[in-house]
């Protein structure tokens, strides 16, 4: 059986249209099915449309893989500072 990593791998290169890069559409289906927790029941379209100019740094209305990498990191940035803040929190109520 295939590792939740090896099937997201699997489904980019299976997508259709240029495999290697995300659609505006394809970038909210994305949001929605891995990262619900991110975006609720529903992705707002003006930040949708905003996430997508931020992170379009070639203007060809899609994201390559290292535009989508710079998605990655910053989600990943965001984690941190949620837990740490967290962490913040419950050592002060000791």
């Amino acid at each position: 059986m295939a590792s939740p990593l090896e099937q997201a791998l699997g489904m980019l290169v299976a997508k259709e249209g240029d495999r290697y890069k995300l659609r505006k559409a394809e970038m909210k289906e994305l949001l929605l099915t891995e990262m619900p927790s991110f975006v609720g029941e529903q992705v707002d379209e003006s930040g949708l449309q905003q996430l997508m100019r931020n992170l379009d740094a070639d203007g060809d209305a899609e994201l390559d893989f290292q535009e989508y990498a710079v998605f990655l990191a910053l989600a990943a940035e965001l984690c941190d500072e949620f837990f740490r803040e967290c962490a913040d929190e419950r050592n002060r109520k000791v």
